[in-house]
């Protein structure tokens, strides 16, 4: 570690974090040194790494996914910590206009819809008491948004109401408790759910639980398993000036800021050490009403039912391959190549026998991953492509946009071909065959980061972040990609989405 580049004062302060002194100069290095764009090969298609499930094939695969629910095997782990900011600010822009300012198109379309909202009845309610006219723009979208008023927003995303039914309004955060009674109850009815938040909402869902979960047991007969996480300060990212120095604020101090949403690959993989192997990952914000559920849940659980039909192979393979012969290595070989999308090496054919057991099992022995995925609708956001890594090695990636070299024509062209979206629908197997929790940080590419320039108070800095969760830091799993319908997928990215036929 360079002498000049951290002081002693810096070394405690990175030491109360919990991040060692070498991780920071590491980030320091990633700034100097940017890793280079992914090389994408392809975007996946159908039969090119898309694979497709029939209505013929749900039996077997829904018996498959119901019986390890029953065994109490089955967990939802949903990042929650989002800010209902972003879904606001076209609202948040227009109240901090000149106040004589003309409300834009989707500030009009908003307050002419407001009654098709979940939170017309609270939102009525709030004017009446603060003695605000309804039929003013600026003065209701202020008693929406903030105090006094319902300071919606200052709630974190899940906590909002998104749905209304004839008992109520219903947060993305009670509509996953729903999903979970539907899709991951246990014989004994226990559900098990897990929601990273941010530290300063955590309560606010606490007691949102403990207000709702005795109805919701009641109506369906289970008991929920509810457990909390923030975002731990040891996977904060350092910041640098534009010179690629450390960051530092007034008081000298460095500056960390969150490592995005990557940096939930800790929580993740502390449930696997807790005993989680089959874990459902979804976001906050992709719910449906109940009416749209069944549909839903059928394809979350065919999901589940193709990744313990997969991973069995896998651990069958892994357990013949402890004393192999010819017909084990080609079928392990066969299976790695058609179904789970790993191209062999040139390498291997020329290796021998002992080789090609040692590659087949550092290839199958790794976390398992089902991803749902739909046809590109013009989403922002990610999608399945074939990637080849700087070593050669070619797999199936989730990569987002900002992975791909805007200037590199061929990249664009395979992003501009892309057919399908990352809807964020994915379980996950995170135990060896053994029954051995994996350790996820194995598994990270370490240099699919993101640099961005940021600023705080009013001074230009350099921001990193993490490798995605289900981009990067899930590169070393092994993938397999599942067409899903669109009528899965309902993300909540502006409050305007919850006027979609999906949402009312």
């Amino acid at each position: 570690m360079p002498e000049s580049l951290f002081t002693d004062r810096d070394l405690r302060q990175m030491d109360a974090m919990g991040l060692a002194p070498e991780e920071a100069v590491r980030q320091v290095e990633l700034f100097r040194n940017p890793p280079p764009h992914t090389r994408v090969l392809r975007p996946c298609q159908l039969g090119d790494g898309i694979q497709t499930v029939s209505p013929a094939e749900h039996g077997p695969l829904l018996e498959r996914f119901d019986a390890a629910a029953r065994r109490g095997r089955i967990g939802k782990f949903v990042p929650a910590s989002g800010a209902a900011t972003r879904m606001f600010k076209d609202l948040l822009a227009f109240l901090a206009a000149p106040a004589d300012a003309e409300p834009p198109p989707a500030v009009r379309t908003c307050f002419d819809n407001l009654h098709r909202l979940a939170f017309r009845d609270d939102l009525a309610a709030a004017l009446a008491k603060g003695g605000v006219r309804a039929d003013e723009h600026r003065g209701v979208f202020a008693c929406l948004l903030g105090e006094p008023g319902l300071s919606y927003a200052e709630l974190p995303k899940g906590l909002l109401p998104f749905h209304l039914y004839p008992e109520g309004p219903r947060t993305p955060f009670e509509e996953h408790l729903v999903e979970a009674a539907a899709v991951a109850r246990a014989e004994d009815g226990r559900c098990l759910l897990h929601f990273t938040v941010s530290p300063e909402h955590q309560a606010a869902f606490e007691r949102r639980l403990d207000r709702v979960r005795p109805a919701y047991e009641e109506r369906f007969g289970c008991r929920f398993d509810v457990s909390f996480s923030t975002q731990r300060h040891s996977t904060d990212t350092l910041a640098v000036d534009l010179e690629n120095r450390p960051f530092r604020l007034t008081d000298g101090s460095l500056l960390f800021r969150p490592g995005g949403h990557g940096a939930l690959l800790e929580n993740l993989n502390a449930l696997g050490k807790a005993g989680w192997d089959l874990v459902l990952l979804k976001n906050i914000d992709n719910v449906v009403p109940d009416a749209r559920k069944p549909l839903v849940h059928l394809w979350k659980r065919a999901l589940g039912g193709c990744l313990l039909t997969v991973r069995d192979k896998v651990f069958d393979y892994l357990n013949r391959l402890q004393s192999p012969d010819a017909t084990v290595i080609n079928e392990a070989a066969a299976f790695l190549k058609t179904e789970l999308s790993r191209p062999l090496p040139e390498s291997f054919a020329s290796s021998d026998p002992e080789g090609q057991c040692r590659f087949l099992i550092g290839a199958l022995d790794r976390p398992l991953r089902v991803c749902g995925v739909v046809r590109n609708q013009g989403e922002p956001g990610g999608g399945p492509f074939w990637v080849e890594s700087p070593s050669g090695e070619i797999s199936l990636q989730i990569v987002e946009i900002s992975q791909i070299d805007s200037k590199d024509p061929g990249q664009q062209g395979a992003l501009a071909a892309s057919t399908h979206f990352n809807p964020v629908d994915i379980v996950c197997g995170l135990h060896d065959r053994h029954g051995r929790p994996y350790d996820l940080h194995r598994f990270v590419d370490p240099t699919t980061v993101f640099i961005a320039e940021k600023s705080h108070e009013g001074r230009a800095l350099k921001a990193l972040e993490r490798p995605g969760l289900w981009n990067g830091a899930m590169a070393g799993w092994n993938t397999v990609f599942v067409e899903v319908p669109d009528a899965t997928f309902a993300p909540v990215k502006t409050v305007l989405d919850l006027l979609r036929p999906e949402h009312q």
